[in-house]
């Protein structure tokens, strides 16, 4: 059993994003004071999320996160066929096709944005050159992942010491930089601030991007020791003291550069290492690659969980929850994130990939959420000391939220990423009628999977019959 606190939940939130954030948040906010509140507000929002979730995973004793609550409050005992499993077969369709492959090349294109930034002292690096690197990145992660799966946790442990002690640097430069009277930048206060609400939530992404990791334990729910006090226990230490540590690393930020300075950049602690640490100002930058490099590597490690309850609830080819017969690592769902985040990469830019990232977790976000409700009408026989609750407030407000995140942007600055978005739901939503619902067999399929097997020498997961 894992006790969430040995898991690092912390950690798990602290990841690449407070490395590349504060410039997308500071664009849309226009003013250093409204940058600060919207990263309070993003650990906010984060922890009514977050609380929220608490609930769920307390009461829905099963990993798998979203699925399993999805499934448990619109499909109950597999009674609802046809309607029932639709938002969880949307959701894993979504998670494996954007959501978790634009992750995974969210963190890698930051490394590949710090690896190239310190050789272009003046300017941009190519945008061909870093995503070069982005895809270097990804598949040495993926191979890492496929050969050992404890070689890949060792990998998290290191670069979890090696992404606070990168923080604590700018935290430490930016409060000495400050002692010596370097206040410009922070006294400027609001000015500037800016008044367009669909860049201003465009700002929240950025911010919320770097909060993104707060649903983590809800994946491996079956594994906690006590979940039920343990995950609200770990939220309520957890999120505060990543909000505050975001909140230090941006002054530390502002104590040393300049609005446009920041706002020029391509990786803004580069940036802030050149001005503070003259010669030994490599360190910030290897820093932030192995910080982008760990935190790559959980989002790919995680990403074969959800394969694997996916398919194994038959919503998608069951290949994907295979595991190779000696290593039992989930090479398929590896090598299917990697191909699917690959080419991501390839049109987007990094501050697209956040949008887009951000764009769709909200909308199931909100949708996970709604369940609460579901659930407490079900449940409702039984005594409140059963499971943790929230206030139902808390809930609604997320909702109500998700909502608002989703659709500004989609009506005041639609890109055409969102409208990608919306239009591959369609497609799912048809395939689910004639894969699933129907159970159409697609011809080749049972061959394909044969042929895979022996390629890579993979088996159905232990209890599952192929």
């Amino acid at each position: 059993m894992i006790n969430p606190f040995r898991a690092n939940y912390t950690y798990v939130i602290i990841g690449s994003g407070i490395f590349v954030s504060p410039k997308g948040v500071l664009e849309g906010a226009g003013s250093v004071g409204m940058s600060l509140v919207i990263w309070l507000s993003c650990g906010i929002i984060s922890m009514l999320g977050a609380l929220t979730y608490a609930e769920l995973g307390t009461t829905i004793a099963r990993s798998g996160g979203e699925h399993a609550y999805l499934m448990e409050a619109f499909n109950p005992n597999d009674k609802h066929k046809c309607f029932g499993r639709i938002p969880a077969f949307l959701f894993d369709w979504i998670s494996v096709f954007i959501i978790r492959p634009s992750m995974f090349a969210i963190m890698c294109f930051t490394l590949g944005t710090y690896v190239t930034q310190p050789f272009y002292h003046d300017c941009l690096p190519p945008i061909y050159l870093t995503k070069i690197f982005t895809v270097l990145a990804m598949v040495l992660l993926c191979v890492i992942n496929c050969m050992s799966i404890k070689f890949a946790e060792r990998i998290q442990v290191v670069m979890m010491v090696v992404k606070l002690l990168a923080a604590a640097i700018i935290v430490g430069g930016g409060f000495y930089s400050l002692s010596q009277g370097n206040t410009e930048t922070i006294a400027s206060g609001f000015e500037g601030t800016g008044t367009e609400t669909s860049i201003i939530v465009l700002s929240f992404y950025n911010g919320l991007w770097a909060y993104d990791g707060w649903n983590n334990l809800n994946f491996v729910t079956e594994e906690l020791q006590n979940p039920r006090k343990n995950i609200p226990r770990a939220i309520c230490i957890a999120i505060p003291l990543v909000t505050v540590v975001y909140m230090v690393v941006n002054i530390g930020y502002f104590a040393v550069l300049t609005q446009a300075e920041i706002l020029e950049s391509g990786a803004v602690a580069v940036e802030w290492g050149k001005r503070m640490l003259g010669v030994m100002q490599w360190i910030i930058p290897v820093f932030v690659v192995c910080s982008c490099f760990g935190s790559a590597n959980g989002s790919l490690f995680s990403s074969g969980r959800l394969c694997y309850v996916a398919a194994y609830d038959g919503h998608l080819p069951s290949v994907l929850s295979f595991l190779h017969l000696q290593r039992h690592t989930p090479i398929p769902s590896m090598i299917f994130t990697l191909i699917i985040s690959a080419l991501l990469v390839v049109p987007f830019d990094l501050s697209s990939l956040i949008g887009f990232f951000s764009f769709t977790a909200w909308i199931f976000y909100g949708l996970t959420a709604s369940t609460v409700l579901v659930l407490r009408y079900r449940f409702k026989h039984k005594a409140e000391h059963d499971n943790y609750q929230v206030p139902l407030a808390v809930p609604i407000l997320v909702m109500i939220l998700s909502v608002y995140l989703v659709l500004v942007p989609l009506i005041y600055l639609p890109k055409p990423e969102y409208i990608h978005v919306l239009i591959f739901m369609a497609v799912g939503l048809l395939l689910y009628f004639l894969l699933v619902y129907k159970e159409i067999k697609i011809p080749c399929v049972g061959l394909a999977t044969k042929f895979m097997q022996k390629l890579f020498l993979i088996v159905p997961p232990s209890g599952k019959t192929e």
